[in-house]
């Protein structure tokens, strides 16, 4: 009991003060788990609705409800929240900096936001990004983290500067390895030499024309939650390469090692292991790429119908490869699939929608289920992927109850 981390009695205070009555026990409450009958005022998070799904409130992460995923750009007031720290206290746009630098940098350069808009071309483009523990919650042993459902993902309109416009501005020497980025968040603990997170992507994913340093999202500026008032967007690689409130970019000759890059961080197996099974740093690798993926945006799950009745199907499908090349469906647990009719994609990276409709010959409890293929060929699993220390990856089949009336 002395290990666990409880809630301080501030916090408790300020949730017996909002539900109007006393928290029995509440001392016992762990740190980050929020009072279920408290999660709905807790959603009321600046700048998102209140159907967001609050885990946890210090630092603050929320999904979105599958059913609310159904635009091809998600809003800014339903796209997911994953931080590791504190947002800046204040944000002052137009005296932001970002500097870059670094062992593999030919120079230092330092810009503000309208110098990066006036100095480089602006580029949009429709980018998903996902947790790289979206469907941590399903796994079996429990893994460590935010117990995330399905909803830590969204497709939005991105606008900014390429990353490697600035980069090649800055000039990038012939023994740059990684990129690494710094921002303004702060801390948990308040410590201020503590970085909360401090991730990277390889110099080719850098250079990519598809990675941006972004200010706007869906042609507003960026939500608080989000990365305000700049931020990376890294396309096909998990959302923490996608760094917010974005000060410094470091150029590096070596992996970076900034914090949540070492550990288990964002890392799995570099071999399959048994369920449960104790992993050494060293024998995790990091990821990058983002496997194929699918979800049932409509209807909502626990739909009902009538016998013979057509319901109308749809969702989105995404991947780190070039493209979605297939969704289809099954309503018997796997046994059989039926094709879905997909749309086209408006850039790689942006998901795409599949539709179909579907009708029951019989009364009762049903399920429909979901499975991409990518343009690699890759699938997703039926069930679940293999199993890891943190939940990391996972891409199973998603799937609706739906019941079926005479």
């Amino acid at each position: 009991m002395k290990r666990r981390n409880f809630v301080n009695t501030s916090f408790l205070s300020s949730i017996s003060a909002a539900i109007g009555l006393p928290i029995v026990h509440g001392s016992y409450l762990p740190k980050g788990v929020i009072p279920i009958g408290f999660v709905e005022e807790l959603g009321n998070l600046p700048g998102k609705r209140s159907e967001m799904i609050v885990l946890n409130d210090r630092p603050i992460n929320a999904e979105t409800p599958p059913h609310l995923l159904n635009d091809m750009l998600t809003p800014n007031d339903l796209f997911f929240v994953r931080n590791n720290g504190l947002p800046p206290a204040s944000v002052d746009a137009d005296n932001w900096t970002l500097t870059v630098e670094g062992e593999s940098a030919k120079t230092n350069k330092s810009y503000t936001i309208s110098e990066l808009k006036s100095k480089f071309k602006s580029h949009s483009l429709n980018i998903t990004l996902e947790c790289g523990g979206n469907g941590r919650k399903e796994f079996n042993p429990p893994a460590k983290g935010n117990q995330w459902g399905t909803g830590a993902v969204g497709c939005a309109k991105w606008t900014g500067v390429r990353l490697s416009d600035v980069l090649k501005d800055v000039g990038v020497k012939a023994d740059a390895v990684y990129i690494g980025y710094y921002g303004a968040d702060n801390h948990v603990s308040g410590d201020k030499t503590k970085n909360p997170i401090s991730r990277g992507v390889p110099i080719k994913k850098a250079l990519a024309d598809d990675s941006l340093i972004a200010w706007q999202m869906n042609d507003e500026d960026l939500p608080v939650l989000n990365g305000y008032p700049l931020r990376l967007v890294i396309g096909g690689y998990p959302a923490s390469c996608s760094g917010k409130w974005l000060e410094k970019i470091v150029i590096r000759n070596v992996v970076h090692d900034g914090a949540k890059m070492g550990g288990q961080s964002y890392r799995v197996p570099c071999k399959t292991v048994a369920p449960g099974e104790k992993v050494k740093d060293e024998d995790m690798c990091i990821i990058e790429e983002m496997p194929v993926k699918s979800l049932i945006t409509s209807p909502k799950t626990g739909a009902t119908i009538k016998v013979n009745q057509n319901m109308p199907v749809s969702g989105k499908a995404w991947t780190a490869a070039k493209g979605i090349s297939k969704v289809d469906y099954s309503i018997d647990f796997g046994m059989s699939w039926k094709s879905c009719t997909i749309g086209s994609s408006s850039n790689q990276f942006a998901w795409q929608q599949f539709d179909t409709e579907i009708s029951f010959d019989k009364a009762g409890y049903y399920e429909v289920w979901a499975k991409a293929t990518d343009s690699n060929g890759a699938t997703q699993p039926i069930i679940l992927p293999g199993w890891n220390p943190k939940g990391y990856l996972n891409n199973a089949c998603h799937r609706i109850a739906v019941k079926v009336n005479a």
